[in-house]
């Protein structure tokens, strides 16, 4: 099979692209190193919303940064006040939602990364890239803990392989909650219905939410509604979901115990799986008010709001990285035909 990597300009700047003869990703290191496309070319899939017209300007407009693509956020979701409590310190990061008084989804996926390495074989294709969180940041001004971020994109036979590593560069500690905004086109299969799309999320209990969209640290039993999700009954469109958040478990994929979530055409019998590390504690399902052809299912390491909220820290997902320390995680799309 023939695997290789491509440049292509946009605008000013240039997206690395990763191909085999089943699958293309492109990932934009100028836009927090997101990964604007993933296609399975065979069975005309579409996974994630992807505008071959966008442009740079329009992409860094906004919201625009997080609502096409697999964003990376740091860090995600909202901070209630906009404040964020460490061990050693708190931070006071600028209110970004006004309505609710939140500061939401941090500052990493607009950072312009560096590639730092390529490799291609007749298997894969791999691309890493590294961003330097240091005083020439603006946001250092608020957030003065030095850290390094770095990802690792491999696309093969198998699909789409990401890693994503974060290492404290200070001596402060450093909060680790990360998540992706990532937007999956519903339908994604090619003359496909959205009514016919199906997701599957692994749901545990539900996550009780104030009117600021802030966990109460209240958690339900899942109702009728929510058991839609475990059920893979759930229609991620053509209805309105705003802010549902579930803790998470294994489901199962033919059989064997699978972690992460699955969408599926009903209709052609096509599927996707979205796999994800363990560290992935919760889950949040948004989409855009059923406005735009998509959804977002978000793993996050974290609950919305954990280094402020009064959880245990096995409970919340609450995790810090002392001076020097990394942690990395991991994540897997491919697709599959019934």
């Amino acid at each position: 099979m023939k695997t290789t990597i491509q440049y292509e300009s946009m605008d000013s700047e240039v997206n690395v692209i990763l191909e085999n003869d089943k699958y293309q990703a492109i990932i934009a290191p100028w836009l927090g190193s997101n990964v604007l496309r993933i296609q399975d070319k065979e069975l005309g899939i579409e996974i994630l919303r992807y505008n071959a017209d966008n442009t740079v300007q329009n992409l860094r407009t906004g919201y625009n940064s997080f609502l096409y693509g697999l964003p990376t956020l740091y860090l995600p979701n909202r901070l209630s006040g906009g404040n964020l409590k460490v061990s050693d310190s708190t931070y006071h990061f600028p209110i970004n939602e006004p309505e609710l008084n939140n500061h939401l989804h941090g500052f990493l996926h607009t950072r312009s990364y560096t590639v730092t390495s390529t490799f291609v074989n007749d298997t894969d294709a791999i691309v890493t890239t590294e961003y330097i969180f240091d005083e020439k940041d603006p946001a250092y001004e608020y957030f003065p803990v030095s850290f390094k971020a770095a990802f690792k994109f491999t696309l093969n036979t198998h699909g789409f392989f990401y890693e994503f590593t974060m290492t404290n560069l200070s001596t402060k500690m450093l909060p680790f909650g990360v998540g992706n905004h990532t937007t999956i086109n519903a339908p994604f299969t090619k003359d496909g219905d959205p009514h016919d799309v199906r997701l599957t999320i692994p749901a545990v209990q539900k996550v009780v939410m104030n009117d600021k969209f802030i966990p109460t640290g209240v958690f339900e039993s899942l109702n009728d509604y929510d058991l839609q999700y475990p059920a893979g009954i759930m229609k991620p469109v053509t209805h309105e979901i705003d802010n549902d958040m579930y803790s998470a478990t294994y489901t199962r994929k033919q059989g064997f115990p699978f972690y992460g979530c699955i969408v599926t055409d009903i209709k052609k019998n096509h599927g996707i799986c979205y796999k994800v590390d363990e560290a992935f504690r919760y889950w949040l399902i948004w989409n855009d008010w059923d406005r735009n052809g998509y959804f977002c299912p978000e793993p996050m390491s974290w609950i919305i709001d954990a280094p402020n909220l009064n959880m245990s820290q096995v409970s919340s997902g609450y995790l810090e990285l002392g001076p020097g320390e990394s942690k990395t995680v991991h994540e897997h799309i491919y697709t599959f035909t019934k």
